[in-house]
Parts: structure tokens; sequence; C-alpha cells
């Protein structure tokens, strides 16, 4: 299985997870609460922020129906209008993210944006599910030969060979393909982490997770599956008014979940099923092994009933007892004494 970097970072399934914190539009168009995301995921230690470059115009029809899930008057196309991310200001998030030693994601929406975050020198792009199916845009940002972190929402086996095939077909193999279900929240029940699973092996690629649903606990679990990638909403208040607070986890609960997938990922450890050198001692101690139960006296053939199996675990080891009655001691054994090869 491959290996990618992401700038200093590297990606695949015997490195640390690469957790990409998602501000998405969660600055209120706020250069100052832009930079308190950045603050927050820099605190938590993630690998990475992100947001999101759309333009309303690009972006939705204004005659869009509205979403039921956003529970709003406004329009589709007057929420994404009031959620555009300034373009002036992404030059100086991706500086002030480097200083914090993060790494400066975007999800880019259009041409312009892709060419603008190309101008930054972005070290990889991260593509929206709903953007999946725009073949000709997702072509044109893997041309670039920048990774991808493919969001796979709503998408079916097809979809998914249709987005690679285009992406392949630039020469651009550095791709992870990012289980997601487009629905905000995702209730437990509709997660299915086992999906995962069946993209590793239809495609052959690293997989990850970009999750939606409420808490911390599935992205955790979807490591233990063997996520590579786990991007998650993040915000400063779930109070705080817009369409992508309400699913957001909070600053408190980000730095929980980098814990809880930290310390999931080393716990992973091998596939190979063996004793430690730390058990050595509880091995010797812990375990079971035959011990006289009597005094035997040299040159005494050894009965069952002179011999109990209980622990430490350095004498003759108890599926050896059919072998051990019935032999002659070599030399006196005292009751409790773990009896070893010698002294029979």
């Amino acid at each position: 299985m491959q290996t990618i970097r992401v700038s200093d970072r590297k990606i695949g399934e015997n490195e640390s997870t690469f957790i990409i914190a998602e501000a998405g539009s969660n600055h209120n168009r706020k250069l100052s609460q832009a930079k308190q995301l950045i603050d927050i995921a820099s605190q938590a230690k993630v690998d990475a922020i992100k947001f999101q470059v759309f333009s309303a115009n690009k972006h939705y029809s204004k005659k869009t129906p509205k979403f039921s899930y956003l529970k709003s008057k406004k329009s589709t196309y007057d929420i994404i209008k009031e959620n555009e991310l300034p373009r002036e200001w992404i030059g100086e998030l991706s500086d002030y993210s480097k200083e914090k030693d993060l790494i400066f994601l975007a999800t880019p929406s259009d041409i312009e944006a892709i060419d603008l975050l190309e101008s930054i020198g972005v070290p990889a792009y991260k593509w929206a599910s709903f953007e999946i199916v725009d073949l000709p845009l997702l072509k044109y940002v893997a041309s670039k030969k920048k990774p991808i972190f493919l969001s796979t929402g709503l998408c079916n086996l097809d979809d998914i060979k249709d987005a690679l095939d285009t992406i392949y077909s630039t020469g651009n193999k550095d791709v992870v393909l990012l289980h997601c279900i487009s629905l905000y929240p995702t209730a437990a029940n509709q997660v299915n982490l086992r999906a995962m699973d069946t993209i590793k092996k239809e495609f052959n690629v690293l997989i990850g997770y970009s999750d939606h649903s409420l808490g911390i606990m599935i992205p955790i679990a979807a490591v233990a599956r063997g996520a590579t990638v786990i991007e998650k909403h993040f915000t400063i208040s779930r109070k705080l008014e817009g369409p992508d607070h309400k699913f957001a986890i909070e600053p408190d609960e980000l730095k929980m979940m980098v814990a809880g997938i930290r310390e999931v990922k080393v716990s992973l450890g091998s596939s190979i099923k063996k004793m430690i050198p730390e058990e050595e001692e509880m091995a010797r101690l812990a375990r079971r092994s035959i011990i006289a139960k009597t005094n035997i006296p040299k040159g005494t053939i050894i009965l069952e009933d002179m011999l109990i199996i209980k622990r430490p675990g350095f004498g003759i080891k108890p599926k050896y007892l059919n072998q051990v009655i019935g032999k002659k001691a070599k030399k006196d054994i005292q009751a409790e004494d773990v009896i070893t090869w010698e002294y029979i």
C-alpha cells in the first residue's frame, strides 16, 4: 500500500493518522474568528486545518430549493452567499496556519479557487462529495499533481471509479478516498464504517473517513477500522449562528478526539500474536506450572497426587503433567517447590 506525503507529514497505514480539522464556514466571515479557529486546531494538535473556498454565483443556482436540515427562511443561494470565505484572506490564513505548525488546506469549488490555492502553494486538495461528479473540474485540480483527499458521500462504486479514472488520467496517483455520509448530522446507524473495507478492497487505495456525526466516538472507531485520514468539523461554539456550527465539535471535544485517535492508532500495533518482552515477568510469575504438593524424597516415583498445578510459571508446563507422573525424583523435592526438568 502506498504512502503519500503532504508537506512534512506522511500518510499511510503504518503512519500516524492524518487529522484534518474542518473549519468549513464556521468563520462567519470574520477574519479574527477564522484565526481563532486556527488557534484552536493548533492547540488540539491536529495535522491540518481546512477551509472551504466557494462563490455562491458559481456554486448554486438561485432557484435551488431549500435544504430541510437548515431550518432557515432564507434561500439556499442566500445562505451560501452569506458564508463565502473572502478570498483575500487566503494568503493570510495560510501564513498564520504555518506559524501554528498546521498544514493549510482548502476545498475549492471553481477554477479560480484552484488557481488561487495554487498561487499560495497548498500541498494538497480536499475534494467535496458534492463535486465528485464534476469530472472536468476534478480533472483540472488533479492536473496540479497534488495529493487529493476525495470524499465519497452520496457515491456508489461506479461514481468513485469515474472520479479515480479521471484523476489517474492526469498521471496523479496520490489519492485518499474518504468514506463519508452527506447528512448533517449523520446518525450512528447511518455511518456504515464497513464501507471503508469495501472501498479499500475495490480500489486498493488509502482510505479515510470524513465525519458529520455528533460527538467524537465514530471517528475514533474509524481509525480502529483502518482510516488513515480523519476529517471532522469543529467550531468555537455550537451556539453560533450558521449552517455548520450545530453538528461540529467544540474545542475541548476536538482535543479529546485527537487524543483518542492517537491512542487508538498506537494501540493497533502489529498483526503478529506473540508475548512482548514487557510481559515476560508476568509469564514467569503469573502463569501456572507443576508444583510439588508434598515433600518428594530423592528416588521416589512421582505420583499424580504428589503434584499440584498453580502459579508461578517458570516450572514444567502443565501440558507435560503426564510425562512427569511415573518419573523418579533425582533429588529431594520440598513441598511448594516449582518442579523443573532437572528435578526428575
